[in-house]
């Protein structure tokens, strides 16, 4: 006699209603939506006045980085040059407080970054809270690929399993 198997998976996702539902309010989304951004700016105007500090940089890379991946997830890709501008706007002022100590923007940088932020600002308004949660994976993923990178665990894992 055969068995019969009870258990068929579904073609859909397993996402209840009620999740479905907040995924795709507006309502939901605006005070999450509302609190990155003011994030954002808050660092962007605190670095345009030289008052920046590590943790502020920190956001800025991390918030461009979400940027970068929504626009791999088709919200404006179009203006991912824009973000990669962003992106090396970051890495100049990394330098320079390297190199001075201060955490400043010139006015190009500050332009890029406002532009950038602005492209952000529209993607979160495109996008879906399951595309926005998709980036931010991405981006920890990402980061903590490049920290054991910088570390040297990724190469010390190739060696042991080269071996």
């Amino acid at each position: 006699m055969k068995k019969k198997s009870t258990n068929m998976k579904s073609a859909r996702p397993a996402m209840s209603p009620l999740l479905r539902a907040l995924t795709y309010s507006r309502a939901a989304r605006e005070p999450m939506i509302d609190a990155m951004l003011l994030r954002c700016y808050v660092a962007l105007d605190a670095f345009h006045r030289g008052q920046g500090t590590h943790a502020l940089f920190m956001t800025l890379c991390r918030h461009m980085l979400v940027a970068e991946e929504l626009c791999q997830l088709g919200h404006a890709p179009e203006f991912e040059d824009d973000i990669t501008l962003a992106h090396e706007a970051l890495v100049e002022l990394d330098e320079r407080h390297s190199a001075q100590a201060v955490w400043t923007l010139d006015a190009d940088q500050h332009a890029r970054l406002c532009t950038a932020l602005a492209i952000f600002e529209a993607q979160l308004e495109d996008a879906t809270l399951e595309h926005i949660a998709q980036a931010e994976a991405r981006m920890v993923t990402q980061s903590l690929v490049a920290a054991n990178m910088r570390s040297g665990i990724g190469q010390a894992e190739t060696v042991s399993s080269a071996g």
